[in-house]
């Protein structure tokens, strides 16, 4: 489990790497990003930030333009997160969680009309 500062760290990065996304990047791709969770490593050296789309582009092109754009989302967070030490370096991944809830609770429907 992680420690209250890590939890406290997630919750900062994703609330402000969101804001970051929807007001300084110029790409109109970004603004069909939502950010759904921050996990950083226990050395605070790595923050794995996962995502979700509403674009008709593959998630794996996605990530690419996530991760090349990572430095500049990173310069940005350094200069809103005050009280760290050391900015995380950012890994962004598709979040597929959110279809396969879709996809269970289709099956689960299907099972009822049956």
């Amino acid at each position: 489990m992680a420690s209250h500062k890590i939890e406290r760290l997630n919750s900062d990065i994703l609330k402000y790497l969101s804001n970051i996304i929807l007001t300084e990047t110029r790409d109109e791709l970004f603004k069909t990003i939502t950010l759904t969770a921050v996990d950083t490593s226990k050395d605070l050296s790595y923050a794995k930030v996962y995502f979700t789309s509403i674009s008709e582009i593959p998630h794996k092109a996605l990530e690419k333009e996530m991760n090349e754009a990572s430095p500049y989302l990173r310069g940005c967070l350094a200069k809103v997160l005050n009280d760290v030490r050391c900015i995380p370096s950012l890994h962004f991944e598709y979040d597929t969680s959110i279809e396969y809830a879709t996809k269970i609770e289709k099956i689960i429907n299907n099972l009822h009309q049956s």
